[in-house]
């Protein structure tokens, strides 16, 4: 679990985080949703530590981050996995020594034992005998399943997924939400994904959290989503014509059982 407890973040006079208290869940998928410009993003990168709060604290389980040492910061994020917007792969390297790069990093097992891990996480995201093609020669879908694959090699306990689906189409987008939701149950643990998109937060969010002008506006699931008293949320959320017209039938299936 992670817990953030009431966490600011200025950059020299401007304040981009306002009090946020949030809780991320072990063993779920939790989102981070909100209008660009509205702070997500900045929240990711604090939670993460590639920033330092202005004021609040980030707890790892009983952990406090924030009051942590350099050289502790370090070692937690050894229990951190990450899978950037872009995917972010050694274009020089094959996928298979894109997926062992943490391991040759931060492991000391034996080359064979890091390949047979590499390659039984390679299996995971249905990507065998992809091994030894190079990023430029597969699709953009395949290379976030490669991503993905890289960031759970060193088995962590915190998985965070920025903008996983950027870029892809719909369809792709599905293969991903469920390879990342797959792996967060299965292999129990803490995933934060920081998304805009609504086909993620209706398929897989189970525990999301708004973020609105630096506030966390809002927490729920997805099944709590259509009831939400909020209409911040509700212009984000039900902006496109397909996700209003579905509000308004669930709004007036509601009405009609009262």
């Amino acid at each position: 679990m992670i817990k953030l407890e009431h966490l600011y973040k200025s950059f020299e006079d401007k304040e981009v985080l306002k009090d946020i208290n949030a809780v991320f869940n072990d063993g779920e998928v939790n989102l981070i949703i909100g209008q660009s410009g509205s702070g997500k993003t900045v929240l990711m990168k604090n939670i993460v530590g590639l920033f330092e709060p202005t004021k609040g604290r980030i707890f790892y389980d009983d952990r406090d981050f924030s009051a942590m040492s350099k050289k502790e910061k370090i070692f937690l994020r050894r229990e951190m996995g990450m899978i950037f917007q872009s995917a972010a792969l050694f274009d020089s390297m094959n996928v298979l020594d894109n997926v062992m790069f943490p391991l040759d990093m931060f492991s000391d097992m034996p080359y064979e034992d890091r390949k047979k891990r590499a390659l039984e996480c390679l299996a995971r995201v249905n990507l065998q005998g992809a091994e030894n093609k190079f990023p430029g020669e597969i699709s953009g879908g395949m290379q976030k399943r490669v991503a993905i694959a890289r960031a759970i090699v060193l088995e962590p306990k915190y998985l965070f997924c920025d903008e996983p689906n950027s870029g892809l189409d719909p369809k792709t987008s599905i293969v991903i939400d469920e390879l990342i939701s797959g792996i967060t149950h299965e292999d129990k643990i803490t995933t934060v994904v920081n998304t805009h998109d609504m086909n993620s937060v209706m398929g897989i969010g189970e525990n999301i959290t708004f973020i609105c002008e630096g506030r966390a506006a809002w927490q729920g699931s997805n099944k709590e989503i259509m009831d939400a008293d909020n209409k911040a949320l509700d212009e984000f959320i039900f902006a496109s014509d397909i996700l209003r017209q579905a509000k308004q039938l669930h709004d007036q299936q509601k009405n009609n059982k009262l």
